[in-house]
């Protein structure tokens, strides 16, 4: 049960980031719609159970330590390769979003210019990796607990200071950007983006357990953390709705509602995992082109870095809502041949994975 907590907590660690804590992610995927985004919320649940599951049995059975010699087994040699390219450039793209939405916490919270925030957050990370300081990213499955429950304090908060009926808060949810057509989508939207970036690395981590069975709950114990921070964080945004409204951080404007000290504690929260999540992406997608025991590495690092700034001058909201919808729908075919995967295994096909 250790191991499997371990993988489900790595799993919320490598989702969770600067969009997903900040409530602007749930905003844009679930809250937009209103009352129908909570059931959106469950459906996003039992995917990432599902997929987190699926995965990490995958990993347990495949024990690669590669996540491209997986994505290659998922999609073939022509299919795979597009897969590859799409993941790895999509790392790059999620640690621009860290990098803008530091940018948005320390203008939100302390007053400072959003590019000082961000320039702050690309020395940090450019810094550590040339420090070559490796596993920054198992350092988020600490931080969850912490976050899990200041998220806990903020709902029970919003629920007992509402000031809307339920009818007000829907009709004014429905009136912020949506990064989808309607509730449905916006939660396999959710769900396919996210997957698209921690596939691999959850396989990975499924690889490094022998036993499928505990590899198997570990994803899914992630999968059901994962769902219940979304449905917190929407039901939260959604009850004050009229605080949150066109505010780039609402989880952190509700924290400071409660009291200025927990706004503090929510910026440090926020603050901590884009910089893990910026370090592991940022590490991964570095990685893909060169080994870090070459002289160009610390270079690439260099410029990779000052490249992801330049990106992330878009601005937070924006990215969220076009970075990952667009990878999201990309991601969809993922999905699939994740899918394709467990019912060939489920039909007792185990010679693909002895080859």
């Amino acid at each position: 049960m250790k191991k499997s907590l371990q993988i489900g907590g790595a799993f919320v660690g490598l989702i969770v980031g600067a969009g997903f804590a900040s409530g602007q992610e749930i905003m844009q995927y679930f809250t937009s719609f209103g009352i129908w985004g909570t059931v959106g919320g469950v459906i996003a649940t039992l995917f990432f159970v599902f997929l987190g599951y699926t995965l990490a049995q995958l990993g347990a059975d495949l024990q690669t330590a590669s996540h491209k010699g997986v994505i290659y087994y998922l999609g073939g040699r022509y299919i795979g390769f597009i897969f590859d390219i799409l993941i790895t450039f999509f790392l790059f793209g999620v640690a621009v979003v860290m990098f803008a939405g530091s940018g948005s916490t320390f203008e939100q919270m302390f007053g400072i210019s959003p590019m000082i925030g961000s320039i702050i957050m690309v020395a940090a990370t450019i810094l550590t990796l040339l420090l070559n300081v490796k596993n920054i990213i198992n350092l988020i499955a600490m931080v969850t607990p912490y976050l899990m429950t200041i998220i806990f304090v903020i709902l029970i908060y919003s629920i007992f200071t509402m000031d809307l009926s339920f009818a007000e808060a829907d009709a004014l949810a429905k009136e912020q950007a949506s990064g989808a057509s309607n509730w449905f989508v916006g939660a396999l939207l959710y769900v396919s983006y996210n997957i698209a970036a921690g596939a691999a690395l959850l396989i990975v981590m499924g690889g490094t357990i022998k036993d499928r069975k505990v590899a198997g709950m570990g994803g899914i114990v992630g999968g059901v953390m994962l769902g219940a921070l979304i449905v917190l964080i929407h039901i939260a945004m959604f009850v004050k709705i009229d605080v949150v409204s066109g505010v780039a951080m609402p989880t952190l404007e509700l924290a400071n509602q409660i009291h200025p000290a927990v706004g503090v504690l929510m910026a440090i929260a926020l603050l901590g995992m884009m910089y893990n999540t910026a370090v592991g992406m940022f590490y991964s997608f570095t990685v893909r082109f060169i080994k870090p025991e070459s002289k160009s590495f610390k270079p690439a690092v260099v410029v990779t870095g000052l490249l992801g700034f330049g990106a992330s001058l878009v601005g937070f909201t924006t990215l969220v809502g076009k970075v990952y919808s667009t990878m999201g729908y990309l991601g969809f075919a993922l999905i699939i041949a994740i899918v394709i995967a467990w019912a060939r295994k489920g039909k007792g096909q185990k010679s693909a994975i002895a080859a």
